[in-house]
């Protein structure tokens, strides 16, 4: 029995407790100002240049997932995206047009480029200029048209799909909108929005890849002659590689260092990254030639200069904004890796789920369609699943551009999962067509994609630096409620004040720990099953909201013990922090699924779809929190985080064959929900392209199969055994001529076996390929 003396000590104790927490002088004096100064002297110094990243752009819902009790009354109140009468039109007109003049093979095998009958439409037509403001020309786009745009053109050409992308992209037009100067505004955007000038924007470094502030290409400010006058200028020496349209660009954006040794603009020496506009023709300036970047022809190449000198006034912005390059192309970035990459990965995986299921329907192997085959359909589910989430995530990014926000994490989230599943899907779609998608050629419809995915992986931030060092290392800093709270307050000048700061942001983080680490243990404890969610979602949907709430309250802890334990070194533990990474991804992926289900009605016949798909990203979160808790540095720690996290257990496997069934069988038949899961594909006319004659074989292989089944169970009474033409290719003739089949039903296999066989034909070619 515990004595009242006892007692009454552990009482006074807590009293005294309280009341130094509670009286905030107190507080700061005795706790907050020594562990302040302690702060600071272990936090690493922040350049300007890795300041202005972190702080670039806004948070959006990736905040509401990291402060561990999401609103999802917040997301389900977002506008739905969707297209204005003229930005349908274009759709269904202009861009239909512009698929239509396309042939991706003649393009990457004879033209080597677009032809010019393509570039004259895209140009004249303003696919260009996408972004750019009516008054100047252009067609003033919402981010989720253009989004829209660069999805159907990805289905048909990778050509064409980014050479209207990049331009609508990070570049000129975009940093003149928003940085530019009222004369560089009226000279540039009216010529860029009618093709009559092509962008291109180098940045890109052999010495500095991604690691794109280190750039060695450098200007020195001076005066020298131009068009026979004396000018304040720059003398501009760069060597720069992989930058889209540079062959063909008529004006160069440019990043280079910036130095003042003489201060013509100042005292400051070293000004920073400045961005310029540089015509072509500007002499010294090196254009035209080209890389080859796996057999995709959309026009790339390096661009040089040494000495090039050109005008002060050259500078985005002009000499008011020397140095401000990077802060510009940070808070750009996050527009164009909305869009970009996630809709042109989308458009390749939208054409594979519906050419390669409408295949696996056509293709039989032992009298039966592969797409019945369960391992053929395992991988037809992850085409249909992750084409779900992936076209979800595509359009709820690009529509949070609309509603004005520049997302950093969610883009860097879209860009990565997005190209990733893109990977795995047309990867798939090479399993189930076999030796058909190796043989390249005009009835090879996945081929191309196949070799080019890596191009998506790679540009736009690699993707093994953007999962190991952005998605959580920059997620933590910006989205988390208290930590960027913290490190101002360290960089205020003014100490004083700085403490202040820094005792709130110190004890609301502390609070806000605590709060989840006991609500992560309660929510597994409980299975979640008391969280409360929005009375208006679907029935069917409420225990995904249930547990990503709690996995969000699991994360939000995991994250603030993994920086409270392991500090700065966490930033090294690219593993650790990838995996931290992935949970709030996973995350993120399911939210955009949820919002496309309930945006799009609930639709029943998608249901399996957004099942799977949530519940893969789901196992892989799971799967990421032990991997985390598995490589924790203090393994008594560990064990700890992964009783309050798990407490009974991990509550997912994988998903179940079942519902994989059920995926599998909405892309191999004609349905709405494979028309919705595949909006935005191209679709050619008639049957003399493979994507257009695959469509019409899928219909006759669906009319035929009565027919089929009534020969099958004749081929089983012996009826053929003497007939040298009942074979797997010739059934039908057989059938005909053994009477069981009518004139009518004959025709019927006749028009399937004539498509099937050209469905299922490999291009050959000379053997020299026609060299002369």
């Amino acid at each position: 029995m515990i004595s009242p003396p006892l007692i009454l000590l552990f009482a006074s104790l807590l009293i005294a407790v309280v009341v130094l927490l509670s009286v905030r002088p107190l507080r700061r004096e005795l706790v907050s100002r020594p562990i302040f100064k302690t702060y600071k002297k272990i936090l690493p110094q922040m350049s300007d240049t890795e300041r202005e990243a972190l702080e670039a752009g806004t948070v959006w819902w990736d905040g509401e997932l990291f402060r561990g009790d999401p609103d999802w009354s917040k997301l389900l109140a977002y506008p739905i995206p969707k297209l204005s009468a003229e930005e349908q039109s274009f759709m269904d007109t202009e861009v239909e047009r512009a698929c239509a003049l396309v042939d991706d093979w003649q393009v990457t095998t004879e033209l080597n480029d677009l032809s010019p009958e393509a570039w004259k439409y895209v140009k004249e037509k303003g696919f260009l200029g996408m972004i750019i403001p009516k008054k100047y020309g252009g067609l003033e786009f919402s981010a989720y048209a253009h989004s829209q745009v660069v999805t159907k053109l990805s289905t048909r050409c990778s050509a064409l799909s980014v050479s209207v992308m990049v331009p609508n992209s990070l570049g000129p037009a975009e940093l003149l909108l928003h940085y530019g100067t009222d004369e560089q505004k009226k000279h540039y955007l009216p010529r860029l929005a009618k093709g009559i000038e092509v962008p291109a924007f180098a940045l890109t470094s052999p010495w500095a890849g991604s690691d794109a502030a280190s750039i060695p290409d450098v200007g020195i400010v001076c005066k020298d002659m131009w068009q026979g006058k004396e000018v304040l200028g720059m003398r501009v020496t760069w060597d720069k590689r992989y930058i889209t349209l540079a062959p063909v660009c008529t004006l160069l954006g440019l990043a280079f260092h910036l130095y003042d040794p003489d201060g013509l603009l100042g005292n400051k020496k070293h000004l920073g990254i400045t961005c310029a506009l540089v015509p072509h023709d500007t002499p010294g300036v090196d254009l035209g030639r080209r890389h080859f970047p796996l057999n995709a022809m959309f026009m790339t190449g390096p661009t040089r200069g040494r000495d090039v000198f050109m005008p002060i006034n050259f500078i985005v912005g002009g000499p008011a904004m020397a140095g401000q390059g990077w802060r510009m192309l940070m808070e750009c970035l996050a527009a164009g890796r909305s869009i970009s990459l996630p809709a042109s990965n989308t458009g390749m995986a939208q054409m594979t789920a519906r050419a390669v299921g409408a295949y696996a329907r056509v293709r039989s192997q032992f009298k039966m369609s592969i797409g019945r085959f369960e391992g053929v359909e395992e991988a037809l589910t992850r085409i249909g699943a992750y084409t779900y989430m992936m076209d979800a995530v595509r359009k709820m990014t690009a529509g949070a551009i609309d509603l004005g926000e520049k997302p950093s994490v969610v883009s860097a989230i879209a860009k990565y999962h997005v190209t990733e599943r893109a990977r795995q899907v047309v990867n798939d779609g090479m399993d189930i067509i076999g030796g058909k998608g190796i043989c390249l050629g005009p009835s090879n419809f996945i081929g191309r994609a196949y070799q080019q995915l890596p191009i998506g992986i790679t540009v736009e931030g690699a993707n093994i630096l953007t999962r190991s060092l952005i998605l959580f290392g920059q997620g933590a800093i910006r989205c988390h409620p208290y930590v960027l709270k913290e490190m101002h307050a360290a960089h205020n000048p003014d100490s004083e004040e700085g403490l202040r700061q820094f005792d709130r942001a110190l004890f609301g983080h502390i609070a806000f720990t605590i709060r989840h680490g006991f609500g992560a243990l309660w929510k597994g404890i409980t299975g979640s099953h008391f969280v409360p969610v929005p009375a208006n979602v679907a029935p069917e949907t409420r225990r995904y909201y249930q547990q990503l709430t709690r996995f969000s309250s699991a994360f939000a802890f995991l994250a603030d013990i993994s920086m409270l334990v392991m500090g700065g070194e966490l930033k090294r533990r690219e593993k650790i922090s990838a995996r931290l990474g992935d949970i709030l991804s996973m995350m993120y992926l399911c939210s955009a699924t949820l919002k496309r289900y309930e945006s799009e009605g609930r639709q029943q016949a998608d249901a399996p779809m957004m099942h799977w798909a949530i519940w893969d990203a789901m196992v892989k979160a799971q799967m990421a929190f032990d991997g985390v808790i598995d490589n924790f540095p203090n393994k008594f720690i560990g064990r700890v985080l992964f009783r309050s996290i798990f407490p009974l257990g991990r509550p997912y496997a994988v998903p179940s064959d079942r519902i994989g069934h059920q995926v599998a069988k909405l892309l191999i038949a004609p349905s709405a929900s494979r028309d919705r899961l595949t909006a935005e594909t191209y679709l050619p006319k008639g049957g003399n392209e493979a994507v257009g004659a695959v469509e019409l074989a899928l219909a006759a292989t669906i009319e035929a199969e009565p027919i089929e089944a009534r020969i099958r169970a004749a081929e089983k009474t012996g009826v053929f055994a003497d007939l040298p033409e009942a074979n797997v290719r010739d059934m039908a003739h057989a059938a005909f001529a053994a009477g069981i089949v009518t004139l009518t039903e004959y025709a019927v296999l006749k028009r399937r076996d004539e498509l099937r066989d050209t469905v299922i034909r490999v291009d050959d070619f000379p053997r020299d390929f026609g060299a002369e």
